[in-house]
């Protein structure tokens, strides 16, 4: 596998600005996959500099960049606090994380992300993980199902569909995206097939991977872990994780809610630094399908008395 065409990275020169890099200081790249970003986020480093690269899948880790101001982490997101202990290192200048799923992920049929490909119903980020997207809609009772369906896929008719899986895996193990996608079929209208499906593949993959708690947790370690002026560089893809990033750069928490100190001032201590959201050119979204739904949001940390 030739890492440097298994991720097409998504608003590279956008991310790269928005990190501010200085050539000796220290940087995280919360979402390595196929090194794109890091390769050249090492590029602006002078031998001083530091990159951790995180990735939790196995594939990433095989094809990580051998430099000796790189380091990789083998490990989800959810705990970089954690892992910066480790390494004893306290504070960063900057952290990036590219939330959503590679093309990689995308084109590896086998590995079930993809309604494209007839294979395992699995969507695991962390093959070593147990629980896989067959278990779901295999053993999720109907409400939970639904519930899934609907907070992670945004699907107004999850109840619908929740119901016919079960109707249908009373009949017959279903155990493949292509046998789920065949079930659900009846109830996609002709013009919304791809998209509702997306949906619902989407909520199995936010469901099996932890998605939300996870890049909430990331997300309020990010925080801490930055250092003053230090950047926050966060591109998403839907609207879920998309709303979680927009509090937390505006409030200073993922809920939205504008904590003030007895003075009044916002207690947030981010500041953020692209007023309107980045999106990609309509150059780059026909050459990378993939980054035609990518949002770029760019945040910096303030000192601890502004």
């Amino acid at each position: 596998m030739d890492c440097t065409t298994y991720h097409i990275p998504v608003l590279l020169n956008e991310t790269i600005k928005g990190l501010n890099i200085q050539p000796d200081g220290t940087y995280v790249d919360l979402t390595y996959g196929g090194g794109g970003h890091s390769r050249e986020i090492v590029n602006h480093l002078s031998p001083q500099g530091r990159l951790y690269g995180f990735d939790q899948d196995l594939d990433a880790m095989n094809g990580a960049l051998k430099d000796d101001r790189f380091q990789f982490v083998h490990s989800n997101f959810r705990f970089l606090k954690n892992w910066m202990m480790y390494y004893k290192t306290e504070q960063v200048d900057g952290i990036l994380a590219d939330l959503g799923v590679s093309s990689h992920h995308l084109d590896e049929g086998e590995r079930g992300f993809s309604f494209r490909y007839d294979a395992p119903l699995d969507m695991r980020m962390n093959q070593k993980s147990k629980l896989t997207a067959q278990t779901i809609v295999e053993e999720y009772s109907e409400e939970q199902l639904a519930n899934v369906l609907y907070l992670y896929g945004e699907l107004k008719n999850s109840r619908r569909l929740a119901s016919l899986i079960l109707k249908a895996r009373t009949e017959q193990s279903i155990r493949t995206t292509g046998q789920l996608a065949n079930v659900l079929k009846p109830l996609m209208g002709f013009n919304r097939e791809k998209k509702d499906l997306a949906r619902v593949f989407q909520a199995l993959r936010i469901e099996v991977n932890g998605e939300m708690k996870a890049l909430q947790q990331m997300l309020e370690a990010a925080i801490e872990m930055l250092k003053p002026g230090g950047r926050l560089v966060i591109l998403t893809y839907h609207s879920l994780e998309d709303r979680m990033v927009k509090n937390l750069m505006r409030s200073g928490n993922v809920k939205g809610e504008n904590e003030t100190d007895i003075y009044g001032r916002n207690k947030s201590m981010l500041r953020p630094v692209n007023r309107n959201v980045i999106i990609p050119s309509e150059e780059e979204q026909a050459a990378n399908p993939r980054s035609r739904s990518a949002k770029l949001r760019i945040a910096e940390k303030t000192g601890e008395n502004e």
